[in-house]
């Protein structure tokens, strides 16, 4: 009676752990479908429905042989291990991928890096955006999550900027306002980024939301899309886009404290950005929000919260 408890007993813990392992990869699935960081290959779509297919098969095995009632004791201790061994094996090639995203992100930070050291006006805007972007992910309803690949947000945000690497410096930090020629060359900067990043085919699944984050509600944009057509994600960046671009130091102008960039945002709500994302933006806890510049400051070695402090401070006198 012993040996068949203690076998039954084994069998039903390795199906419970099958079953997890079994959820938790669906749930890998999902979080990689049409995400940037995913290989994008055939060969390892088709990988990935082998190893489901796999684990899904054992936890079929373990419930038939539990409901034969196997009295042998070292089946159990087999199906056990076994659910062990598969258990490890996943949580290492889970840790193993989530270090892979790390470094990428890490290498596209750079890459943004060497694009703000060419225009003193992008100090840590790229991450700003991405921060901000972020923020408003996380307060979003469920069902709006669940419409956008985080992990694509995340180098959309931080990539949408990139195109001003065709765009000449002169224009970048001309201290002024620009001629209407000099604007006829800086809007074409999405479609720069565009063309930098086409090689890349993954970014496909997020080419438009960089190529569209200048483009206003009314449909006065750089496309003249409307509302409508414009992707949701790329509404989210314009809107963290604006606000990094009014709090921020810039050659042309004085930065603008948090309580004016939210007054700003708000008189144009409906026109030039989504009125609802606005309304969630300025929902937010302000600390939350100024806090998007402190771990920017972290990333970059940079105390951006202190110029901008003292250019507001500058322009005040």
């Amino acid at each position: 009676m012993f040996i068949y408890i203690a076998s039954q007993t084994m069998i039903v813990l390795g199906f419970s752990m099958m079953v997890l392992n079994v959820a938790r990869f669906v749930r890998f699935l999902f979080h990689q479908n049409h995400s940037v960081t995913e290989a994008g290959s055939r060969k390892v779509s088709a990988w990935n429905v082998v190893v489901f297919v796999l684990i899904s098969f054992f936890c079929i095995v373990y419930a038939i042989i539990f409901a034969l009632r196997i009295t042998i004791v070292w089946i159990g201790i087999i199906l056990f291990s076994g659910s062990i061994f598969v258990t490890v094996v996943l949580e290492w090639i889970f840790r193993l991928i989530a270090s892979v995203k790390r470094r990428g992100l890490e290498i596209s930070e750079a890459l943004i890096g060497v694009l703000e050291a060419r225009d003193p006006n992008l100090d840590g805007h790229s991450l700003h955006v991405q921060e901000l972007s972020l923020l408003i992910y996380r307060y979003l309803p469920l069902h709006r999550r669940r419409q956008i690949n985080l992990e694509n947000l995340k180098y959309a945000a931080l990539f949408h900027d990139i195109g001003k690497l065709g765009i000449p410096e002169a224009i970048l930090n001309k201290p002024g306002k620009l001629t209407d020629e000099e604007w006829t060359e800086m809007r074409r900067h999405p479609l720069i980024a565009v063309r930098i990043l086409e090689p890349l085919k993954s970014f496909d699944y997020i080419r438009d939301w960089i190529l569209y984050h200048h483009e206003r509600v009314d449909g006065k944009g750089y496309f003249h899309l409307s509302a409508e057509e414009i992707p949701f994600p790329a509404k989210i960046i314009s809107v963290a886009d604006t606000y990094s671009a009014i709090v921020m130091v810039r050659s042309y102008k004085p930065p603008r404290t948090y309580e004016e960039a939210v007054a700003i945002l708000k008189s144009i709500a409906g026109t030039q950005l989504d009125a609802e994302l606005v309304e969630l933006f300025c929902s937010i806890p302000k600390d939350e929000v100024v806090a998007c510049i402190d771990k920017v400051n972290r990333i970059i070695g940079n105390d951006l919260q202190a110029k901008i402090e003292g250019s507001t401070a500058a322009a005040q006198e």
